[in-house]
């Protein structure tokens, strides 16, 4: 028993000569496990989607403003002082709706004086022809000589010419008699009197009023040469025929509106671009049967840019532009992310067309883009590209090789 006791003392004792070896093993241990790497984060997890497909029309904005298809500036062709006033400033007139009146006695004087003188030509050529048929007699009973009858000729041709010109002073009096009543020479909208009662007009030269058509009304823009030449050659290959001689579509907005309320056809395309400007005018023809557009007013307008073509629609969001490229990361086989150079055409239904660089199956990544690099492996969740917009696509900036501003699926 008590050699027990001294061999327990001897080891507890031994035990505390030990301690130093045991904190150097501790050490040794606790710095190998410092030097051990941490476990690799798990790969990535982004959303996957394939393309949504569409058949698209490609529509190229235009800012402009509408325009009367007749303007009319009214002024008098005759002299004279106004004497009456027959319409109500600002409101749609007939075509030949009466509007002023300009003193008509001193032209129906100098009617009456006309038609008098036309009388006394009438009467002058009567008695020009009795005579020439006395004189033929005379002539034939060898009465009177063959000089004395030319004469009389003459004198009945004289009375001819002058009784034509007496007409021709009658129906000139009568037209000023008419030119005193001043008559809307279109339908459509007048706009205010500019002289008053009492004033004395100018023909040609006094404002009267001014009169612009309503229904239709003209749609007028200046596009600029890029896309001209772009109509030009889509015309030539058969994608799409020139506005100059087909009814393209048009659809405007107006200042206050999100969406396209109005809907025109083009009309008219000039014939020589600007070179101030390096743009040619044009205008389409919108219906505008309650006459709620008026000249002047701003509009925005697309007009069609193309034909139907094919097209991959992906978010925006899955696009990375890398100075002056676009990609897009698509998932390979080895489930491994890998760049794609994409050229982008305009949105459509809140997607951005893909004219080319994307397959229909491929995977492309719409979400988790920021931790991506070229060969990155990443964990696929599936997701699926929906429509976001109908019809309200921005307006895209263009290039040497003109974009359209938007698109619409058919």
């Amino acid at each position: 028993m008590l050699r027990q006791k001294l061999k327990r003392r001897v080891g507890g004792n031994g035990a505390r000569r030990q301690s130093p070896r045991a904190g150097v093993v501790l050490a040794v241990l606790l710095s190998a496990c410092a030097r051990q790497q941490p476990p690799a984060p798990p790969p990535p997890l982004v959303s996957v989607a394939t393309p949504l497909a569409r058949d698209v029309v490609d529509w190229d904005d235009y800012a402009g403003r509408f325009q009367a298809v007749e303007d009319v500036q009214v002024v008098p062709r005759v002299a004279g002082q106004i004497t009456r006033i027959g319409f109500r400033e600002g409101v749609e007139v007939g075509k030949g709706q009466f509007l002023f009146e300009i003193d008509p006695r001193p032209y129906r004087a100098a009617l009456a004086q006309a038609q008098a003188e036309a009388a006394r030509a009438t009467a002058t050529l009567a008695n020009a022809r009795t005579e020439l048929t006395r004189a033929g007699t005379l002539l034939a009973g060898q009465a009177i000589s063959r000089e004395e009858y030319e004469t009389k000729l003459a004198a009945q041709r004289t009375g001819e010419a002058g009784l034509a010109s007496a007409r021709a002073a009658v129906n000139a009096r009568a037209l000023d008699v008419t030119f005193t009543t001043v008559r809307s020479p279109i339908r459509g909208r007048v706009s205010d009197k500019r002289v008053s009662l009492g004033d004395y007009v100018q023909p040609g030269t006094t404002l009267l009023t001014r009169i612009v058509s309503v229904d239709p009304i003209w749609f007028t823009f200046d596009g600029a040469e890029s896309f001209y030449l772009k109509y030009i050659r889509q015309a030539k290959t058969g994608e799409r025929r020139s506005s100059r001689y087909a009814p393209n579509p048009v659809d405007i907005q107006l200042a206050d509106e999100n969406g396209y309320s109005r809907r025109g056809r083009m009309v008219f395309v000039d014939n020589a671009i600007d070179t101030g400007s390096g743009t040619i005018r044009a205008h389409a023809e919108v219906p505008n049967h309650d006459g709620f557009l008026v000249p002047g007013m701003f509009g925005r307008a697309r007009l069609l840019g193309s034909g139907t073509y094919h097209a991959l629609l992906i978010p925006d969001e899955a696009i990375v532009t890398d100075q002056t490229r676009r990609i897009v990361y698509v998932i390979g086989g080895d489930g491994k992310t890998a760049p794609r150079n994409v050229v982008t055409g305009p949105l459509v239904e809140g997607l951005r067309v893909v004219k080319s660089g994307l397959a229909p199956a491929d995977r492309v990544v719409i979400d988790g883009l920021a931790q991506l690099q070229p060969g990155t492996p990443v964990r696929v969740k599936a997701a699926r590209i929906t429509p976001r917009a109908t019809g309200d696509a921005p307006v895209s900036s263009a290039a040497s090789a003109p974009q359209p501003a938007e698109a619409t699926a058919r």
